[in-house]
């Protein structure tokens, strides 16, 4: 028999998010994103190489983490595209528009949920275009945070 509880939306929003991370394939941090409208997911992506090329598991190799280089920088060494732009990408943005994008990251090393996530410079501008409303991040099992995009506008961080 089932338990009674009855997770709210955003909780069930994000573990359909955790759950689709599982297919990520960065030897770093993995991230799985659902975009919801109206009740309704619109498109879901997680972390990966572009179809057709070979991801880091599969090399055995992460040139980032090789080089030691540090969150949020030199993304051109990356080869995965990230999982708010998989999302955005199979999404059309009439459907986008107003959305609301649930966010989850692990570390590919322990297990453990990636402290204060945020989406990257380039994923913000994806973000903005798409007409996304805010973004909810996972922060633990049962705790997130609610990012308003239009806190983003205006703000030079955007364009770093």
């Amino acid at each position: 028999m089932l338990k009674s509880y009855r997770p709210s939306k955003d909780i069930y929003y994000l573990d359909v998010a955790e759950i689709i991370l599982r297919r990520a394939s960065c030897m770093r941090r993995n991230f799985g994103a659902v975009i919801v409208n109206n009740d309704q997911i619109v498109s879901c992506g997680y972390t990966g190489a572009p179809r057709g090329q070979k991801d880091c598991l599969k090399i055995g190799n992460c040139m980032r983490k090789k080089l030691n280089i540090p969150s949020g920088e030199k993304y051109e060494l990356c080869r995965s595209v990230h999982a708010e732009a998989n999302a955005i990408i199979h999404a059309s943005r009439d459907k986008s528009i107003g959305s609301t994008l649930y966010l989850v990251g692990i570390e590919a090393e322990n297990g453990e949920y990636v402290k204060k996530a945020s989406p990257c410079s380039m994923c913000k501008r994806f973000i903005i275009n798409a007409g996304i409303f805010e973004i909810i991040i996972r922060e633990t099992k049962d705790y997130f945070r609610k990012v308003k995009v239009s806190s983003w506008l205006n703000n030079e961080f955007v364009m770093k």
